[in-house]
């Protein structure tokens, strides 16, 4: 019999309640998702995903950006705790920082961030409302590699949604954040795989570059 594949080690960044982190220890649960969460670091001291994440047995860890006078000494704090993990790959699960060049330029290639648009539209906060606001008649989500423009990396996959003459900015948001639970987990999957790869600012899957990020209907993602 073969010997199982090792788990990619991983280290997720939250600063909240972590909906996205349990999608991924849910997904790694059922043998879908081939991860070993060494560590769930905040910036936030209150982040419900904190406790929920710690009774799971996972490590959880808090360093909080208030403490620190700069970004700069912040994210070297950072990332002198996740290297002591040694991952091979740092997900940011709903991580509310914008992260500095030196920190970025150090994770290249072995970061992934998950956003609540159809990048390269409507990066930064507040999407759905603003998804209403401009009258679109579609919306979704984007897993993409992080680099130094916020929100701005090298697209992975999409899901897309129509946007319903009935939505408001909490049923669209719920639509939507059920499709980055099904979405972010396959991402990491492939990425474990090695099929997931960053060359330069080229996205690289199954070994070709792909010209347009991956799109996958609502839902169906397996």
């Amino acid at each position: 019999m073969a010997a199982a594949k090792p788990l990619l080690p991983v280290v997720v960044l939250i600063s909240g309640r972590g909906s996205n982190l349990q999608a991924i220890i849910e997904a790694a649960a059922r043998g879908e998702c081939p991860v070993e969460i060494r560590a769930v670091i905040s910036n936030r001291p209150d982040a419900e995903g904190l406790q929920n994440t710690a009774l799971r047995g996972i490590r959880t860890l808090v360093i909080d950006h208030a403490c620190y006078s700069s970004r700069e000494s912040f994210d070297l704090a950072l990332m002198t705790t996740i290297d002591t993990f040694e991952p091979a790959l740092v997900v940011l699960a709903g991580f509310m920082r914008i992260l500095t060049p030196g920190f970025v330029r150090h994770y290249h290639g072995r970061m992934l961030n998950i956003h609540p648009s159809l990048l390269p539209d409507f990066p930064g906060l507040n999407t759905h409302a603003r998804v209403l606001e401009a009258g679109c008649k579609e919306h979704g989500t984007t897993v993409h590699f992080v680099t130094e423009e916020t929100d701005g990396g090298p697209a992975v996959a999409q899901v897309r949604m129509p946007v319903q003459d009935n939505d408001n900015v909490t049923s669209l948001a719920a639509r939507v954040l059920a499709e980055e639970h099904r979405l972010f987990p396959l991402a990491i999957r492939w990425f474990a795989e090695g099929r997931l790869s960053l060359d330069n600012s080229h996205v690289l899957y199954d070994g070709r570059a792909l010209p347009a990020p991956r799109q996958l209907e609502p839902a169906t993602l397996r």
